[in-house]
């Protein structure tokens, strides 16, 4: 069959592309539905990536967050109009230590590999979550953002010691959201504290047992461990705080991206003998996790839905602009897409 493709060939310029899909006893057949715009869709969007990268990636469906209906299963693992969450990264080896989405061999939707704009979508069936459960399907567009803060957490049983009496969340952006209400579902009896700048955005927190602008923290203030969900460059200042307000031999997850290298202070990473780790991505693990979280707790989705700021039903090209300009001038929450493509 001939699918239709909506690839990013420059900045802001998208050209409608085709190409025969083979169908056959290994593929599974998708219809995207519900798609969310990440900030890394928007940096290729904007142009904001080195112009090598751009080079090297485009052209290239933008989306690796949404659900969809299966259309066709040769594999005979879901039947036809199950809604299923789309799991964007791809391996291509096994290994017993490294994970999935640490591989470098993985391929990963809307970078380098094309993403979930287009008419439909071939899987195996292993990268597919069925939902069972009544789940808002706007909120389940960007089940991966919310499984990436799954993974994190998980790791923090790794690689921590079992003191969780005081957990630390700095950004008070989408991630630092989704992460501490997290936190509260992981670690009911644990004080979740967030730490941020922008005091509107820290008024949507208010499932968290405290919130503190950064320069008005108390000095007598400690955290067991701690989630840095800043990014950029403002993450060398969430670091520089996390370590001075962290009890020793405490964990510290960074979560956040940054284009450029960000200093951090090593004397005392050493003095108070931290551990540090970094998250990225998440494996079919982390979704199966993220959707029963979604299931089985109706108040997950609540809050969740705070961050829903924008909804576009996307029917043209010009409707897909018009959504990644608007979700441009957001500093807080997701923009979803209603794919009726």
């Amino acid at each position: 069959m001939i699918n239709t493709l909506y690839r990013l060939v420059s900045s802001k310029l998208l050209e409608i592309d085709y190409e025969e899909l083979d169908l056959d006893d290994q593929t599974v057949l998708v219809r995207p539905t519900y798609l969310s715009i990440c900030k890394a869709d928007q940096r290729y969007y904007q142009g904001a990536r080195e112009p090598e990268i751009l080079k090297e990636k485009l052209p290239m469906a933008l989306i690796h967050e949404g659900i969809g209906e299966v259309v066709f299963d040769g594999t005979g693992t879901f039947q036809p109009d199950d809604v299923v969450v789309m799991i964007p990264n791809t391996p291509t080896e096994k290994e017993e230590i490294i994970g999935e989405n640490y591989l470098s061999t993985s391929k990963f939707r809307s970078s380098g590999f094309d993403g979930y704009l287009q008419d439909y979508v071939t899987f195996t069936p292993d990268r597919l979550v069925k939902i069972e459960g009544e789940v808002n399907p706007l909120v389940a567009s960007f089940a991966e953002l919310i499984s990436v803060g799954v993974h994190s957490i998980q790791r923090l049983d790794q690689f921590s010691h079992q003191r969780r009496n005081v957990l630390g969340v700095w950004g008070d952006g989408t991630v630092g959201y989704i992460t501490a209400l997290l936190l509260k579902i992981f670690y009911p009896q644990a004080r979740v504290l967030v730490f941020g700048k922008n005091q509107d955005k820290m008024s949507y927190f208010t499932f968290a047992d405290g919130t503190y602008l950064v320069p008005e923290v108390p000095p007598d203030l400690r955290v067991d461990h701690a989630f840095e969900c800043v990014g950029g460059q403002k993450s060398q200042l969430a670091i520089e705080q996390i370590i001075e307000y962290i009890q020793p031999e405490g964990t510290i997850s960074l979560l956040g991206v940054s284009e450029y290298p960000v200093p951090i202070n090593t004397r005392m990473v050493l003095e108070k003998g931290l551990r540090i780790y970094g998250s990225s991505r998440s494996s079919r693990e982390d979704f199966e996790k993220t959707i029963e979280i979604l299931e089985k707790h109706p108040e997950v989705t609540d809050y969740l839905e705070n961050l829903i700021v924008a909804v576009f039903r996307i029917r043209t090209i010009n409707d897909i602009h018009q959504a990644f300009e608007k979700d441009y001038q957001l500093n807080f929450g997701k923009t979803v897409l209603i794919w009726d493509k």
